[in-house]
């Protein structure tokens, strides 16, 4: 593949062969044929100083998307958004216009006339041609310090070769196109070149081959085990550590794990299942008390089952909640201004957690740390005071501390009361 180069690869390597096409035609034109790859408007300003030279010019006006090559590879990464699974190509077809100046009566059209006759007997730019090309631009053209990186775009090793077909413009296109340049028009010649194939050089996974496949046919509408919902203690949305949870779903008798994962945290924890039913288990998420417990957050859930010939079924996963607590905590009043307040909590915080406290409707993040902790500091440059007592919640990473009791009929606010004064 390509590299970020390529695309001016392609420029350099159709100069350098239209400047050997007319390397050898200066005595038919009566003075040497410049050919340069700059702006149109840039060639008319280098030409105000006196009288029109022969020259071409090849200008890159527009890059779009390759259709054929768009899509055609896996997603760069995985369902976490973070794993790097593949590189796939940006794929790019080139869009050029090239414009002869003359200086003399019939100039431009011969200059145009020789120029699209090389192109039609070279419709597609061989891996030899690129390479040649390439290898002499830092004699051809030594001044220009992109000559020698070149070398190094990797036009010549990609997958497709570079195809040159014409382009239709109408005359309002090409109209709106000119006037936008602010430069004259002269003769031109639109055409395109495909396919241009960039592919980023970023570290990606590489997982090792399926050695067996297992296939089985079962007599079942559902023959595979699979989860339908996961029910924390008394309903609640979130999780606590410490607390059952139980696993809905069908065919788990003889479920041998609870998979927790969290791709962000590099997380891949499994529980041993309790009270395992065909249609439902517990497990419990453990309260450590340590840095090694589980941290508040989302996980993917699924359940591993063992199967009559011996190999492990996973079901199918489900989103799970773990949500903070705070622990034993009772600040009572709290002085407004700059203030700072610690929290006793768990699970502990591990640092890249986005840790936030509310006091009422007054949101602080945490204080920098740079090791797990369960005492988070807040500092609050400007707490405002509050009309009488308001709930303290606590919210790691979009997840918050229980705040409702849903035992209760109607729901009734929960957890620690503080006042700000």
């Amino acid at each position: 593949m390509s590299s970020a180069l390529a695309i001016a690869g392609v420029s350099a390597v159709l100069q350098f062969y239209l400047g050997n096409l007319y390397a050898g035609l200066s005595a038919l034109f009566g003075s040497t044929v410049t050919v340069s790859s700059k702006a149109p408007d840039l060639v008319q300003e280098s030409f105000s100083g006196g009288g029109v030279e022969c020259q071409v010019n090849l200008f890159l006006h527009q890059v779009t998307h390759n259709t054929g090559w768009r899509n055609q590879d896996l997603p760069s990464v995985g369902p976490d958004g973070r794993s790097r699974l593949t590189n796939p190509p940006l794929a790019l077809d080139l869009h050029y216009l090239m414009t002869a100046y003359g200086a003399e009566d019939w100039q431009a059209e011969a200059l145009l006339g020789f120029a699209l006759l090389m192109l039609h007997e070279n419709p597609v730019l061989t891996r030899q041609d690129i390479s040649n090309a390439i290898a002499k631009l830092p004699i051809t053209d030594p001044t220009n310090p992109l000559s020698t990186p070149l070398g190094t775009s990797g036009l010549a090793d990609q997958i497709e070769l570079l195809k040159i077909t014409p382009s239709t413009l109408g005359r309002e296109e090409m109209a709106w196109l000119w006037t936008a340049l602010k430069a004259d028009y002269r003769p031109t010649f639109p055409f395109q070149v495909s396919v241009v194939l960039i592919e980023p050089q970023i570290p990606a996974t590489l997982p090792l081959p399926v050695l067996t496949r297992a296939i089985t046919v079962e007599p079942d509408v559902t023959p595979f085990p699979y989860i339908t919902a996961v029910v924390p203690q008394l309903s609640e949305p979130a999780a606590r550590l410490g607390q059952p949870v139980t696993v809905q779903g069908y065919r788990l008798a003889n479920a041998s794990g609870v998979v927790l994962a969290n791709a962000v945290r590099g997380i891949h924890q499994t529980i041993a299942p309790a009270a395992v039913g065909n249609a439902s288990l517990r497990f419990t998420p453990l309260l450590l008390n340590t840095p090694a417990e589980l941290p508040a957050g989302i996980y993917d859930l699924r359940v591993e089952v063992p199967s009559a010939t011996g190999t492990t079924l996973t079901t199918n996963s489900l989103p799970f909640a773990i949500a903070p607590n705070i622990d034993a905590w009772a600040p009572g009043v709290l002085a407004s201004g700059n203030t700072q307040v610690t929290v006793p909590c768990s699970p502990f915080v591990r640092p890249g957690q986005q840790v936030l406290l509310a006091i009422g409707d007054q949101m602080m993040v945490a204080d920098p740390f740079a090791a797990a902790t369960n005492t988070p500091s807040f500092t609050y440059p400007n707490l405002q005071p509050t009309n009488g007592l308001v709930r303290a919640r606590l919210r790691v990473d979009g997840i918050e501390s229980r705040v409702v009791d849903r035992t209760t009929t109607p729901p009734t606010f929960v957890g620690p009361l503080v006042q700000v004064v």
